[in-house]
């Protein structure tokens, strides 16, 4: 088991990672601007040649990969050939409103990857960081807690008791398109309008204040009147999302990673703890929020875990080897 390697695939709206590790760690990360345009092909043809570069990196060859884990922004659609992504940050034909370069409906990611490996596991990405953070992270062997990824969309990794929630494709938590106002005419990728990812994901919040994600969060922050109160609406948006989750699952801690809380969380957290806090006690008395454990890397340990033997795992939460790409 020494000479063995792994894949991971961190698949999201914005960018795609890819990760070969070993036992002692990882060994090679690569990273560039998620592909939107071509065939709806080009996104697992680009998650495959990542790879292939993060093996050259770290001096592996590809045939040596045992298994590769994805963890992926969704949702799927399960097809005779395997998952496809239906992913509203990505497929622009979806919404239809000419925000993406491309009129994709679904992408083949397991048809395409299986053309490579037969050794391959898909999650999602909020349940794929789930994973990670219970077994490397903030809430080690938590049998109640929620992983949130606030960043381009939004997204929901879900465990009671003990067990992971999964659903009949693998969408389980996708809670950022829970219908939160009729009143909002908010657009989300999807199609939906007034969901919770069209009042506060980065994308479409970013898009709604015209100058991006990371122009509205700095003027909020530099005390610019009108994106502040657009920002802390949407922390707002987002508490009263976790109250409802709370009084769903009757969980203990939600785990909160993603771009927009790794930068802005510090300043936002009190107002989303808030609106938790501030209704039926017999249920939200108690129920904490941390900053993911793993930091940005979280999704992409969230896919080595994925398939990684237990044997590792043990030893990596033991080393933290993957500190040196924190770094």
């Amino acid at each position: 088991m020494q000479n063995e390697f792994f894949g991971a695939i961190d698949i999201g709206g914005t960018k795609v990672a890819a990760m070969v590790a070993g036992r002692d760690g990882p060994l090679a990360r690569v990273t560039e601007p998620t592909a939107k345009t071509g065939s709806p092909r080009a996104l697992p043809e680009q998650v495959l040649r990542l790879l292939n570069a993060a093996c050259v990196q770290a001096g592996v060859d590809m045939d040596q990969v045992r298994a590769v884990g994805v963890a992926s922004a969704g949702p799927f659609v399960q097809h005779d050939t395997g998952l496809h992504l239906v992913t509203p940050n990505i497929c622009g034909g979806l919404a239809g409103d000419g925000r993406l370069p491309n009129d994709w409906k679904s992408i083949p990611l397991e048809p395409v990857l299986r053309e490579r490996f037969s050794e391959l596991a898909i999650e999602n990405d909020c349940v794929a960081a789930l994973v990670a953070e219970r077994s490397l992270g903030a809430v080690v062997d938590e049998p109640d807690c929620v992983y949130v990824t606030w960043s381009t969309g939004v997204g929901f990794g879900l465990c009671v008791n003990g067990q992971i929630l999964r659903g009949k494709h693998g969408n389980a938590g996708h809670g950022g398109h829970m219908l939160m106002s009729e009143v909002r005419d908010t657009l989300c990728g999807c199609g939906n309008r007034g969901d919770l990812e069209s009042l506060i994901s980065g994308a479409n919040l970013g898009g709604r204040a015209g100058g991006g994600m990371a122009q509205l969060y700095a003027d909020a922050e530099a005390g610019d009147e009108a994106a502040r109160e657009l920002v802390l609406d949407a922390a707002r948006w987002l508490g009263r999302a976790l109250y409802n989750i709370t009084a769903l699952l009757d969980t203990r801690v939600f785990v909160i990673g993603g771009s927009v809380w790794n930068h802005h969380g510090h300043w936002l957290r009190p107002l989303v703890q808030e609106e938790i806090e501030n209704r039926l006690p017999a249920l939200t008395a108690g129920v904490r929020i941390l900053p993911a454990g793993l930091g940005p890397l979280v999704a992409d340990l969230g896919a080595i875990s994925l398939v990684l033997p237990q044997e590792y795992v043990t030893h990596w939460r033991a080393t933290r080897p993957w500190a040196e790409l924190q770094a």
